[in-house]
């Protein structure tokens, strides 16, 4: 036998969870939105078309994940994490950023706190006791957090959007900034339906002293297996005073990069998914080769790699992101950023950091 058991019971969870997704046990009510060249029938699309997987390729996926997965998807060590606390976070600096894990980043800007896609759950995952397992923990436990002003949400997969951390937070936020229908979530699971804004490709909102800008990306969603692409996926600019963010959320490449880099950039940052990629996939995830070519359309003066590092997601080297986009960074001069969990990066003036996940 060539993996111990809880690595073949890993393998089997996170096959479930990305067959489930694939497929796309919970159903989701299906409100009307207005129809736009991105949404008809109820169900949201991508601007750049991209091809539904047949059954036989839904299940070659899901055999890969059960039975072929390489070693090295899990740390064999434990994972450096810069404990925090409240008064520590109350006492940073202004444009302050802190990642907590995966695509978990919080963020201090104009005197307020936000969290984007928080995860703070053991797993990713609709169940408590199994699926894709953290790889650290949490550098601030949920109820030691300092007030939030506000939450920004990419689109509804476990990895993004988990319940139980919503709703610990919904009385604590000011607000949940959110793709169209997945605000529709947040208020079916109890978040007060004032708090909520949800918006549409290329809409803005400005809350909490932040100017923030839905902006396409190249996904799905779904949670369960009767409600794919029912709620909409974004990418997010955040703009705070002269300061400006760019947010991927889950995304594959595409050339909704450049006109976004048009009209809003240069970025002093842009944060852009770097893991959970495969060539089975290429359509919803980017390969590093992508994400820095993203970052070039976006005009991005510093990359900031993020969902990886946290959860077992795909069937790379739980490193080799981090490797890749390293290598291509140097090969190509760009300044990248890669803060240990936990670690306070300062948004005016980004360093390149440590090597730390080797």
């Amino acid at each position: 036998m060539p993996h111990p058991f809880p690595a073949l019971r890993r393998s089997l969870l996170t096959g479930v969870l990305v067959a489930m997704s694939y497929t796309s046990l919970t159903a989701c009510s299906s409100p009307s939105y207005p129809e736009t060249s991105h949404y008809r029938d109820g169900r949201f699309f991508n601007a750049k078309v991209t091809p539904e997987k047949s059954l036989g390729e839904r299940l070659g996926i899901f055999w890969r994940l059960l039975f072929d997965r390489p070693v090295g998807t899990v740390p064999s060590q434990p994972i450096p994490v810069q404990t925090l606390t409240r008064e520590a976070l109350l006492a940073a600096p202004e444009d302050s950023l802190f990642r907590l894990g995966h695509s978990t980043l919080l963020l201090k800007l104009s005197s307020g706190f936000w969290l984007t896609d928080p995860v703070f759950s053991e797993r990713a995952s609709p169940f408590q006791w199994i699926g894709p397992k953290r790889f650290h923990p949490s550098p601030i436990a949920l109820d030691q957090l300092p007030p939030l002003t506000g939450v920004i949400l990419s689109h509804d997969h476990y990895d993004h959007l988990d319940q139980d951390t919503v709703q610990q937070l919904a009385d604590q936020v000011q607000y949940f900034v959110a793709p169209v229908g997945v605000g529709d979530r947040l208020i079916e699971w109890g978040v007060p339906a004032a708090k909520v804004r949800q918006l549409d490709w290329w809409q803005s909102t400005e809350a909490g002293g932040l100017k923030l800008v839905a902006t396409p990306a190249q996904h799905f969603s779904g949670r369960g297996l009767h409600d794919r692409n029912r709620t909409l996926w974004t990418s997010w600019v955040i703009q705070s005073g002269s300061l400006k963010l760019f947010f991927s959320g889950d995304t594959g490449y595409f050339d909704g990069f450049r006109q976004i880099g048009e009209r809003y950039g240069p970025f002093d940052l842009t944060m852009l998914e770097t893991g959970a990629y495969n060539s089975q996939w290429p359509d919803v995830h980017m390969q590093p080769e992508e994400t820095l070519q993203a970052h070039l359309d976006l005009k991005g003066r510093w990359l900031l790699p993020i969902h990886n590092g946290t959860f077992d997601l795909a069937m790379h080297p739980w490193q080799e992101p981090f490797e890749r986009i390293a290598t291509l960074a140097d090969r190509q001069q760009v300044a990248l950023t890669t803060p240990q969990m936990g670690q306070r990066l300062d948004l005016r003036r980004p360093e390149s950091m440590t090597r730390w996940w080797r």
